[in-house]
């Protein structure tokens, strides 16, 4: 850890929409090799909405941090959604640092076609009718958040039969433009795909240089 990192420095992690904190083990074990505390937590997507996903989970995870200082947030695709929606109420301690992977700021292109199907909305739940890119997608209702914000971006896909449905480069769920926030501090895009961006050995340095610098390497 170096420059925001400190001692006491925490780092939850908040993995992507039908998955489980296993996607994020091996960035829970990157970070707690670099010395922070990790806190890499579950939750159920398909029974909640978003609103409730952040007051169920991720609000009690970073009020369980106590006093600590820096809390960063690392999140994957939903997650970054759900960490704007706690910051519309709430603020992160100081120094505090918030990387996103393939996050769908601007709405999911894919979502917006198979938002219907009832395969998909049995599997991703109500959360899953809040995430396209229209206009009663809970992305464009979020204010912009008061935050240091890192986005990672993939340009590759394991779901070509989705990425025709994207406009430009894609990472098989979300397009690099769509990852976009206007209030983000850096953008990186990296080879990797939507499902296992957190995987990619890039992908996991640029989050550790972007919480102990505020930046990405470029």
């Amino acid at each position: 850890m170096s420059d925001a990192a400190g001692a006491r420095a925490w780092v939850i992690l908040l993995h992507g929409m039908a998955q489980t904190s296993w996607s994020m083990a091996m960035l829970a074990h990157d970070l707690r090799a670099q010395g922070y505390q990790v806190r890499n937590i579950g939750y159920p997507t398909r029974p909640y909405d978003a609103a409730e996903l952040t007051s169920r989970y991720l609000a009690p995870a970073i009020a369980a941090c106590g006093d600590a200082q820096p809390v960063h947030l690392v999140t994957h695709s939903l997650g970054g959604i759900l960490a704007r929606c706690y910051l519309q109420s709430a603020r992160l301690p100081p120094s505090s640092r918030i990387v996103m992977l393939a996050p769908p700021n601007q709405g999911s292109e894919v979502a917006d076609h198979v938002r219907h199907w009832p395969l998909y909305r049995w599997w991703m739940g109500r959360v899953g009718q809040q995430l396209g890119t229209g206009a009663d997608s809970i992305v464009h209702r979020l204010r912009p958040i008061d935050a240091e914000i890192g986005v990672i971006a993939g340009n590759r896909t394991l779901q070509p039969w989705f990425s025709w449905l994207i406009p430009g480069e894609d990472d098989g769920a979300v397009s690099v433009a769509s990852t976009r926030l206007q209030e983000m501090r850096d953008f990186v895009v990296v080879g990797a795909s939507h499902t296992v961006i957190m995987f990619n050995r890039e992908a996991r340095a640029q989050v550790q240089h972007f919480l102990a610098r505020g930046v990405f390497r470029h």
